[in-house]
């Protein structure tokens, strides 16, 4: 089993202040293994990024909220996200993991918990992905609640998938723009299938894990990293300025290789070139995170 480089330990402080409020709509907690044990299931080990750090970095770039999301890492058992809800004095959500044996009770418990989510990888890989016929009694189990349907989904999916994303009754939220190819262009039909799926006021869009679906290395960029990402995010924000959020994919797991993990200051500074203006950058970092997870002003 692979282990993960941690996250980089000196983020910089980025070229814009965030309004306030801002928030990061996705990150994880991992551990410490000693109070929040691994999953025996997981296909990788990440180092320990503990709530300490997590907040440490975020005075940094200057984020005030945060929707925690259940990693794979912990499966589901949503303990380490339920505790950094618990502990973010009234500044987080979360997005978690449950499968079609979670009962009406367990949903109330993590709802109560501050869950607002459930997440569901749908991806080209042998193994880690939810089984369709359970991810449509989860789906139909959590309506109750009108949490959001959190996908981790990339292009064969997301095409394969469509008549069924399109049948949805909750909102759909699409992490790291959907795990499109930058390479393969705007015309991808995948990207193109975003497009349209972002006329329907249910989905919406993660602009982030631009460090995921980029190929190039980091130290291959004279300036900003990622920067080929630039044109897809700005063709979500302007189909769907309202329903776009962003998030630092904190701690960036599944890096192997020094060197290579994202600077969160770098990522902040990226949804400058996303967005431009001033006043869409304040809905992509805090209107629209208080609409879909029900933060209180």
């Amino acid at each position: 089993m692979r282990t993960c480089m941690p996250p980089d330990p000196n983020p910089r402080k980025p070229g814009f202040t965030p309004p306030p409020h801002s928030c990061d709509t996705h990150f994880h907690i991992f551990g410490p293994p000693d109070n929040f044990p691994f999953a025996s299931t997981r296909q990788y080990t990440p180092p320990a990024a503990a709530l300490e750090h997590f907040l440490n970095m975020s005075a940094v770039i200057g984020i005030e909220r945060g929707v925690v999301v259940q990693p794979s890492v912990h499966g589901l058992d949503n303990s380490v996200t339920l505790d950094a809800i618990e502990r973010s004095g009234g500044r987080f959500r979360g997005v978690g993991r449950a499968d079609d044996k979670a009962s009406r009770s367990d949903l109330k418990k993590l709802h109560e918990g501050g869950i607002r989510g459930v997440r569901f990888n749908l991806l080209d890989r042998p193994r880690g992905n939810i089984a369709i016929d359970v991810f449509d009694r989860v789906v139909e189990g959590i309506a109750d609640f009108a949490w959001s349907v959190d996908l981790h989904i990339d292009p064969k999916n997301l095409l394969e998938h469509e008549k069924r994303l399109r049948a949805l009754k909750l909102p759909v939220v699409f992490d790291h723009i959907a795990r499109i190819d930058p390479a393969a262009g705007l015309n991808q039909p995948a990207f193109q299938l975003l497009l349209d799926l972002l006329k329907g006021d249910r989905f919406w869009v993660k602009v982030s894990g631009a460090d995921k679906i980029c190929n190039a290395r980091v130290d291959s960029y004279p300036g900003l990293p990622y920067i080929e990402v630039i044109p897809f995010a700005r063709a979500v924000i302007e189909a769907a300025p309202d329903r776009v959020i962003w998030g630092t994919d904190w701690p960036h797991s599944n890096i192997f290789v020094p060197g290579q993990t994202a600077n969160d200051g770098d990522l902040i500074d990226l949804l400058c070139e996303f967005a431009p203006e001033e006043k869409v950058r304040k809905k992509i970092l805090v209107d629209n995170p208080a609409v879909l997870y029900g933060f209180d002003e």
